[in-house]
């Protein structure tokens, strides 16, 4: 798992180290520039500090200034090639001078020479380049061990520094947990950075839809519970009429309002199961590509013997070739439950017609009776659950959860729902738009 907190501080330990070490490369580089520039002064003074002074031919082996590795050799000529001064013997350089700054290889390594030539004399004085390169090193040490001295101090802020940074994520994740299903109140944004706030945000608007939808489960589970008490009180009721039932004729009407009732509270169980189905991310089938004039002939024929039992015009209208991508089951229950929520409250010897069409490029899906109709303050709640409108919701049996079904459906598929007129100046007309289909690149020629 990886760790913000180690990751900010092995990112900013490794860039302060790298600027600690580019920063004694340059340090070293500019010392020895600095150097190179003093001992070049030193030479060139040194040297024109001896070009005055009388000397005579030097006994072989005999020395001004006693040897020593970094000290300075100084060689003297007079005009004629006689070396009239060597201040180290046993350092061996050049023997012909040549005039201004030169820098020689030899055995005991490479030395920086001046030679200048002053009334008759030839004057060199040389230094090895090792006294340099020491001088540089000790200054750039100077420079750089402090630094390096307070790098674990720097870790130690950087770390502190990190902790507090990252402390209001702590504070939100502890938020966080103390929150349940119970509890579910939005965090509080005040002290919070800004960088912070977004994360809080999204958060309370993911415990304002979770807390929604646990109201909405609980309200269903409640509204479904009451719901079924109804049909199985009747149940119960009509088996102990038809328990009591003294002759054959009580005893078939009671067991055929036992019936009934099993299958009022079957279709109620179905309706609730099918509701739960649809609810969002409990069953997200892969979507295919529907042929709607083709799931509106199956659903229309697999009506159309309810239709003729109430000698109902049940009419199809699907010229038009409409696709729309979705779940085919689902769109068939979708369909199946506005035709047949037409077909219960449309009266004997009325008109339902099932229509297909496409309307600026969107698929629209109709279904239209010629029934009491839904009044236009029962419009706005008539997809919610167990609601019902007020004209048919005592002419005919129902539970109120077909249109919600519907709804849910449409929703899950991006589609709007629409209540218009039905048939002939009454009824109702229900639409469901779907969204345009995108339009595939053109091909290139």
């Amino acid at each position: 798992m990886k760790s913000i907190r180690r990751q900010l501080l092995v990112w900013l330990l490794g860039g302060l180290t790298l600027a600690i070490i580019a920063a004694a490369f340059g340090t070293y580089s500019r010392a020895r520039e600095e150097a190179n520039a003093l001992f070049d002064y030193q030479l060139k003074e040194m040297a024109a500090s001896l070009t005055d002074a009388p000397f005579a031919p030097a006994p072989a082996g005999v020395g001004g200034l006693g040897p020593g590795s970094n000290a300075l050799v100084v060689q003297i000529w007079d005009r004629h090639g006689v070396q009239l001064y060597l201040s180290q013997p046993h350092r061996v350089l050049p023997q012909n001078a040549q005039l201004g700054f030169t820098t020689v290889d030899t055995k005991s390594g490479a030395w920086r020479v001046f030679s200048t030539l002053a009334d008759g004399q030839v004057v060199q004085v040389a230094q090895p380049m090792s006294a340099r390169h020491e001088l540089a090193t000790s200054m750039a040490l100077r420079t750089v061990v402090p630094l390096l001295l307070a790098l674990p101090v720097l870790a130690l802020l950087i770390w502190l520094t990190i902790a507090r940074g990252l402390a209001p994520l702590d504070r939100v994740a502890s938020a966080v947990a103390r929150r349940s299903p119970a509890l579910l109140e939005p965090l509080s944004e005040s002290g919070l950075p800004r960088e912070v706030q977004p994360l809080v945000g999204a958060l309370n608007g993911l415990l304002g839809r979770l807390s929604q939808a646990l109201a909405a489960q609980r309200s269903f589970i409640a509204d479904a519970a009451h719901e079924l008490r109804t049909p199985l009180t009747a149940v119960h009721l009509q088996a102990q009429l038809a328990e009591r039932a003294t002759t054959d004729a009580e005893r078939r009407t009671a067991l055929a309002d036992l019936k009934d009732g099993l299958e009022r509270a079957t279709r109620l169980v179905e309706q609730l199961l099918t509701l739960a189905r649809e609810e969002p991310g409990v069953a997200d089938r892969p979507q295919a590509n529907v042929d709607l004039p083709a799931l509106a002939r199956e659903v229309v024929a697999d009506l159309a013997p309810l239709a003729a039992a109430k000698r109902i015009d049940l009419g199809l209208n699907a010229d038009s070739s409409e696709h729309v991508r979705g779940d085919a089951d689902a769109l068939a229950t979708l369909l199946s439950n506005l035709v047949d929520n037409a077909l219960r409250y449309t009266p004997e010897a009325g008109r339902v017609d099932v229509g297909v069409a496409n309307d600026g490029g969107r698929a629209v899906l109709s279904v239209r009776d010629s029934g009491p109709g839904i009044p236009e303050a029962d419009r706005e709640r008539v997809f919610d659950r167990f609601v019902r409108g007020s004209v048919i919701a005592g002419a005919v049996r129902g539970s109120g959860l077909g249109l919600s079904i519907v709804k849910r459906i449409a929703e899950r598929h991006g589609a709007d729902i629409a209540v218009g007129p039905g048939l002939d100046g009454a009824g109702v007309g229900i639409s469901v738009r779907f969204p345009a289909a995108e339009k595939a690149p053109a091909r290139a020629p």
